[in-house]
C-alpha cells in the first residue's frame, strides 16, 4: 500500500506565498516523477508543476517564473512553493506520484487526497 499525505494551504491574500509539501510512504521500491496537479472551481484538473528523479521540471505556463516544485528522493517527497499568489490560483491542489511498488513489476500513479489554495483578492 502507498500512500501520499499532502500538508500547506490555505488562505492568502494575493501577493502572498504558500508552501505546500507531499511525503510518499509505503513498500515503495522506486518512484519517478512526482508533481502536483490542480483543480479550480468549474475546472477540469490541470499540471501545476512535475518533477522527475533526477530533478528535471517541467511548469504550466501559468505559474512559470512565481512557482519552484523541489523533491528529496530520499525522504520520498515533494515540495511545491508558491510566490506572487493570484486569485486565479485558487483550487485543490493533488500530489502525484508515479509509483514502482515493492509488490508489482508495473509502475502506477498515486494521488494525495488534495489540499485546498484560496487567494483572495
Amino acid at each position: 500500500q502507498v500512500q501520499l499525505v499532502e500538508s500547506g494551504g490555505g488562505l492568502v491574500q494575493a501577493g502572498g506565498s504558500l508552501r505546500l509539501s507531499c511525503a510518499a510512504s509505503g513498500r515503495i521500491l522506486g518512484i519517478y516523477a512526482m508533481g502536483w496537479y490542480r483543480q479550480g472551481p468549474g475546472k477540469q484538473r490541470e499540471l501545476v508543476a512535475t518533477i522527475t528523479s533526477g530533478g528535471r521540471t517541467n511548469y504550466a505556463d501559468s505559474v512559470k517564473g512565481r512557482f519552484t516544485i523541489s523533491r528529496d528522493n530520499a525522504k520520498n517527497t515533494v515540495v511545491l512553493q508558491m510566490n506572487s499568489l493570484k486569485p486565479e490560483d485558487t483550487a485543490v491542489y493533488y500530489c502525484y506520484a508515479d509509483v514502482l511498488p515493492v509488490t508489482l513489476s508495473r509502475r502506477i500513479d498515486y494521488w494525495g487526497q488534495g489540499t485546498q489554495v484560496t487567494v483572495s483578492s
